[in-house]
């Protein structure tokens, strides 16, 4: 009987037995994980997630092209790099930069950006575009479709010329000089409505490559009309897909018109570099933004920190009446190959030689109004590399970290970063889910990372001479890899990864 009464209990002593030692493997597998050293650990440093307000000292444990772990305990790495007294961010996401080859983005990438996309004037040939970058891009990088560019596949007499330049983009040529030449003729030239029909398709296409979006620059062909935007706003919405837009022209008129649209097709709507856009009516424009944000409409914006703007010199911008409409006159153009001023005799040269110019027409309080906008991101409209080219190519974002953050107050480092990395994130995340692992720091998100000293940073390219390397950017790395170390670039670090866009049509997955 007293053997029979201790068989419960024998039991239960075993199972409580066999729950120990399932419990000490358990504990034993974790901490055997917690000790297995991390690919890189950025240990101690000044960890600053816009996200989470986290704004402590932690180290940063990566393995392979992710975050693994952010802990305040030291933590074992097989490469550790001691960061204290440094800032270790999100890397920076630079939702425009025309410069899309690995020369321009090294300048980038010296400036803290780690996804560098082409979201304004986008491409005619999406996946072309991909193709000529996939497995030796050193940024991250993505496009938009291209409006304004696809413009001469659905006008006769230039069809023949756009496909020449699709053949010379499929054997993995830019052919810059070509597309232009044929977009220079379509500029001027109204669509039918089939031709608008006929557009759509071609835009459709390149969403199904990849694209992020829609580019509408129509401020460069102002042959578009107001019909053929409203129709291409409509498109947008029923694809579910933003439209990143440089509006028709400078001044609230035309900011009014994209609004406009906006609102009355449901368009999700970007409106590139507010401040040159804008440029005396900026105010204005930021409280248009400001109250469509509040009503509900998907509308964002951008600005870069410097007081002037860059373009073609052949461009519309500088059709007759440039000067009355812009403010400024032919001293306030400076040609960006020898940086020389303008005068009449010299803008009516190079107005037919072609070239790219920068145009000094901004003020400093209008950049310190757009900088220190809630909701306003930083980009760059950063130029391919060249000679002389405008600075924001090089120095953007140091720039606003450096003089609008430590040396003129306008903004908090944590507002800043905010503007840099989780709102351009967020900006496209309805478009490429992938972005949901961009522009934070925590475990699981991309091993995309910049280390800065708050201190230091600053741009130091000028409009006077050649690209020069922003200062007090220490390491930047690109899905786990270190693109910058020790504040200098990495030879042969190619790490960049497609960021490609997927949409919802309204009958299905696109």
């Amino acid at each position: 009987m007293l053997l029979l009464q201790s068989i419960p209990s024998i039991r239960r002593r075993l199972q409580l037995f066999s729950l120990a030692i399932t419990l000490s493997a358990i504990c034993t597998a974790a901490f055997a994980q917690q000790q297995e050293p991390f690919d890189i650990v950025l240990a101690n440093g000044r960890v600053m997630d816009p996200e989470s307000g986290l704004d402590a000292t932690r180290s940063v444990g990566i393995r392979g092209a992710k975050i693994a772990a952010i802990s305040q305990e030291p933590m074992p790495g097989k490469i550790v790099v001691d960061v204290s007294g440094l800032v270790v961010a999100p890397g920076f996401i630079d939702l425009h930069a025309h410069g899309q080859s690995n020369e321009a983005n090294e300048y980038q990438a010296r400036d803290g950006v780690t996804t560098a996309l082409e979201l304004e004037s986008g491409d005619a040939f999406v996946a072309a575009a991909f193709r000529q970058r996939q497995g030796k891009a050193l940024l991250n990088y993505g496009f938009t479709v291209s409006h304004g560019r696809l413009r001469p596949a659905v006008i006769p007499e230039l069809q023949r010329g756009h496909e020449e330049v699709r053949a010379l983009r499929e054997l993995g040529e830019r052919a810059l000089a070509k597309g232009r030449a044929v977009f220079r003729k379509s500029r001027y030239r109204e669509l039918t409505a089939d031709q608008i029909d006929a557009l759509a398709g071609h835009l459709k296409a390149g969403l199904d490559e990849g694209a992020l979006g829609i580019g509408v620059t129509h401020g460069y062909y102002p042959g578009a009309t107001r019909e053929e935007i409203f129709r291409v706003f409509e498109a947008a919405a029923s694809w579910n897909v933003p439209i990143f837009t440089h509006v028709r022209g400078m001044g609230a008129d035309y900011m009014q018109e994209v609004i406009a649209d906006a609102a009355v097709t449901g368009a999700s709507i970007h409106i590139v570099h507010a401040n040159s856009m804008s440029l005396w009516e900026l105010p204005l424009t930021l409280k248009m933004v400001a109250a469509a944000q509040q009503r509900g409409l998907d509308i964002t914006t951008e600005t870069y920190p410097y007081t002037a703007a860059s373009t073609g010199i052949r461009s519309t911008i500088f059709d007759p009446g440039w000067r009355e409409r812009l403010r400024i006159s032919y001293e306030d153009i400076q040609l960006q190959e020898t940086g020389e001023r303008l005068t009449a005799d010299t803008f009516d040269k190079y107005r037919t030689q072609g070239g790219v110019v920068i145009m000094h027409m901004m003020k400093e309080e209008w950049i310190e109004l757009a900088v220190g906008t809630p909701g306003v991101m930083i980009a760059s409209d950063g130029m391919p590399y060249a000679p002389g080219a405008h600075p924001r190519s090089a120095g953007t974002f140091s720039r606003v970290l450096g003089r609008y953050v430590r040396e003129k107050g306008i903004l908090t480092l944590m507002d800043a970063l905010e503007k840099m990395t989780l709102l351009p994130a967020q900006r496209l995340e309805s478009m490429a889910p992938q972005m949901k692992n961009k522009g934070r720091l925590k475990a699981g998100a991309d091993a995309d990372i910049t280390v800065f000293d708050p201190a230091e940073i600053i741009d130091t390219a000028t409009f006077e001479d050649d690209l020069s390397f922003s200062k007090g950017v220490h390491h930047v790395l690109v899905n786990g890899v270190f693109v910058v170390r020790d504040e200098k670039s990495v030879e042969g670090a190619l790490s960049g990864r497609p960021v490609l866009g997927r949409y919802k049509t309204v009958g299905g997955t696109g």
